[in-house]
């Protein structure tokens, strides 16, 4: 019995810094799974595309394939875009596309653990207001989301938790600063929902000028790898068994 390949599909960028962290990132899932096949694939700007590793690995006599968007929510590259691309994969290949990352708990996790290397401790959390800062969307279902993740983490001991977004929606991330500044808390912390490091990652520290604590992307936070991991073991059960080559 051989277990699914895990193609890692990520999104691609510019900025040499992002291609750099989502490696790290699946350095992360490899070292936390030893013999599970991890490849890589990116859907703009970097290589190898998702199209080239999927003709690869059918070239190599691979069967079964999960592949995983490497995503925070379900927008437009999850619902259109990368399905698109996995119906134009080699015939032989029996590909099982994953869920997204968010929500999860261990996200929450991952994003407290960058606050606290920002600087902040657990005594701070009921006096400190959080700026849960995502790249932003147009569409209305992942918008959504990240208003309940951040009712979610308020419950869970901070003054208060307000979403922002870098593109296509609102708040921006200067001005829920400034909302949670106007509410009386003590400091304010900008928590980025971004994976990597990139375009709109840099206007959400841009929008963090005026707040006390910036904490960085959650990159390849042991929490994240996890995440993956679950994602690929809930696709991976769907999938027939295979059996031999």
């Amino acid at each position: 019995m051989h277990r699914p390949v895990l193609l890692v599909i990520a999104h691609g960028s510019r900025d040499p810094r992002h291609a750099a962290t989502v490696h790290a990132l699946v350095e992360r899932v490899r070292s936390q799974r030893p013999g599970l096949r991890v490849e890589t694939g990116f859907l703009d700007f970097n290589v190898p595309s998702v199209h080239g590793v999927l003709e690869s690995l059918a070239a190599q006599g691979v069967r079964d394939v999960v592949a995983l968007p490497l995503l925070l929510t379900r927008a437009f590259h999850a619902k259109a875009d990368i399905p698109a691309l996995l119906r134009e994969a080699p015939a032989r290949l029996r590909i099982r596309q994953a869920d997204v990352l968010g929500p999860s708990p261990l996200l929450l996790s991952a994003l407290e653990r960058r606050l606290y290397e920002a600087g902040l401790t657990p005594a701070d959390k009921s006096s400190t207001g959080v700026v849960l800062a995502s790249a932003g969307s147009s569409d209305p279902e992942a918008i959504a989301v990240i208003a309940d993740i951040a009712r979610e983490w308020w419950h869970t001991g901070w003054c208060a938790v307000r979403p922002a977004f870098a593109s296509a929606s609102l708040p921006r991330t200067e001005d829920a600063v400034a909302e949670l500044r106007a509410l009386g808390c003590e400091r304010v912390a900008v928590a980025p929902y971004v994976l990597a490091p990139g375009f709109l990652p840099d206007r959400i520290a841009r929008g963090a000028a005026g707040a006390d604590a910036l904490a960085d992307v959650l990159g390849p936070a042991p929490e994240v790898a996890r995440v993956v991991l679950e994602r690929y073991a809930e696709a991976a059960e769907s999938l027939p068994v295979a059996v031999g080559a």
